[in-house]
């Protein structure tokens, strides 16, 4: 798709401009006399119209003009001189024009006329006829390409466009009706008492249309199935045609193969609405499961009213002749026993514990055996009692561990010094060394990597800078095993 296909539409300037009530009356004017088939008007006839309005009254010509005159400037009008008229010098000098309105402009008012009727509520309906229709259009297309000659590039034109007018329909309607049967109005009209009054109705155009398109949606599959688009090529060919032979004034958009693939891309559409792609389900399943959660939303919504409806619903008789009931036995232990079948155990207690005697669900509760429950106050300053301790003195411990880790720092330092050649450790001459020794270089070439000038000081106070050999690898060999890495050199600064 081109970039200029999203350029902005000046033409709907004139819709949120600072005098739209004019050059909306004046565009209105224009669209209704284009629909009468009449393209070119007179700025005079305008301002007589405009006249009879409300809120013209103080409008002025030169008002019109300028309004004209700007709506030519955002391509709504198209202005003509017209000199055909013109009986003096005077008159020709004026430059009298006469005005025409845009495709755009007659796009917009058009639309802007269909939602104004329509309001701000969604349209649509549910009409199984129209895939009936659609089905005999489609019937008629296979019998059209099963025949060894196709008819004139017209007729194949007309079938074409009448496929894809009942296309457009039935997804235009099914989609405005489901937006309109979702919307928060319809939702609200629902929840009210007189919803209960046509209820029926409504759920029997629901389900009818659900039975419709559940005997003709399966014809028109099979029918999709056996016309793939090799076979329709050469009747979208005779489309292209007699789009071809209409005269146009305008610069040819698309060449033939452009058409074509155009073409093609409407069918994809249309077979993909009804059979689905790799991507997800069809339009159509998707419309099937919606209307059926629909009449399951409607009857759970009659199912609460009538609950709400019943619970104001006086139960008066109905005590009376529990109460006739009651007076009838002949003794209290008789009532008692009446009593627990129509209300129930009075004061019932429920014990809750988390304890778990068994993971077995068949287990009876009398084979557990028994258990002690401790039951806490429920008030907001209980605290467990606690016994107080007494401080037990730990500097024992922990000057031996001070004396244990002095000691194992010094083995390390008198180890270190021993594997040093001069001021260097070198690992390429290092024989096998301890674990601890092992991760003490690897932690000091972690911390040199840390600095830009590859020099650190370590816990003992020395400094110490690394000279890595990238292109050369030694084995360090440990007592635990052997690491493969760098050839390190470590250099003990002065």
């Amino acid at each position: 798709m081109q970039i200029q296909s999203f350029k902005k539409v000046q033409e709907a300037s004139y819709l949120t401009a600072d005098k739209a009530w004019s050059y909306r009356a004046v565009l209105r004017y224009f669209y209704v006399q284009h629909e009468r088939m009449r393209e070119f008007l007179f700025p005079e006839e305008i301002f007589a119209h405009l006249k009879d309005l409300d809120g013209f009254q103080d409008y002025t010509e030169d008002q019109l003009h300028q309004d004209l005159d700007q709506l030519v400037k955002w391509n709504n009008l198209i202005a003509r001189q017209e000199v055909s008229r013109a009986s003096t010098i005077e008159e020709f000098k004026k430059k009298r024009y006469r005005y025409q309105c845009t495709p755009y402009t007659v796009e917009f008012e058009r639309m802007l006329e269909q939602m104004e009727r329509g309001g701000n509520v969604f349209g649509g309906s549910l009409e199984r006829k129209e895939f009936e229709r659609l089905y005999q259009e489609l019937l008629k297309m296979e019998k059209m390409i099963d025949d060894q000659e196709l008819p004139p590039a017209d007729e194949c034109s007309q079938l074409w466009n009448d496929i894809f007018s009942y296309f457009r329909t039935i997804n235009r309607n099914t989609s405005d009706y489901m937006a309109h049967i979702n919307s928060e109005e319809a939702e609200e009209r629902m929840q009210a008492e007189a919803f209960l009054a046509y209820k029926d109705q409504f759920t029997t155009y629901l389900r009818d249309f659900i039975i419709g398109l559940q005997q003709t949606a399966l014809k028109i599959q099979q029918l999709l199935h056996s016309m793939p688009i090799e076979q329709l090529k050469p009747l979208i060919k005779q489309v292209v045609i007699h789009q071809q032979q209409v005269p146009r004034f305008e610069d040819a958009g698309l060449d033939e193969e452009g058409l074509i693939e155009e073409q093609q891309e409407k069918w994809h559409s249309l077979c993909e609405w009804f059979l689905g792609n790799a991507h997800g389900e069809s339009n159509l399943d998707m419309l099937q499961s919606r209307t059926n959660e629909q009449i399951r939303r409607i009857t759970r919504i009659v199912q609460r009213l009538g609950e709400r409806h019943h619970y104001f619903r006086s139960r008066k008789k109905d005590y009376l002749h529990l109460a006739a009931w009651f007076d009838a036995l002949d003794n209290v232990t008789n009532a008692h026993e009446l009593s627990s079948v129509a209300f129930g155990v009075f004061h019932t207690r429920h014990l809750f514990s988390d304890h778990v005697p068994t993971d077995d669900i068949y287990t009876d509760i009398w084979d557990d055996a028994p258990m002690t429950h401790e039951t806490k106050p429920r008030i907001r300053h209980y605290r467990e009692k606690t016994r107080p301790g007494a401080i037990v003195s730990q500097q024992k411990r922990k000057e031996a561990a001070r004396a244990a880790h002095l000691h194992r720092k010094q083995l390390e330092q008198k180890t270190l010094e021993k594997y040093m050649t001069g001021n260097e450790i070198r690992l390429e001459t290092l024989p096998t060394v301890e674990p601890y020794v092992r991760k003490m270089l690897l932690s000091w070439v972690g911390k040199a990597m840390a600095q830009q000038d590859r020099t650190f000081k370590t816990e003992y106070g020395r400094q110490v800078k690394i000279i890595m050999q990238q292109n050369e690898r030694v084995v360090l060999h440990a007592e635990d095993g052997a690491i493969d890495m760098p050839n390190v050199t470590f250099q003990f600064l002065p």
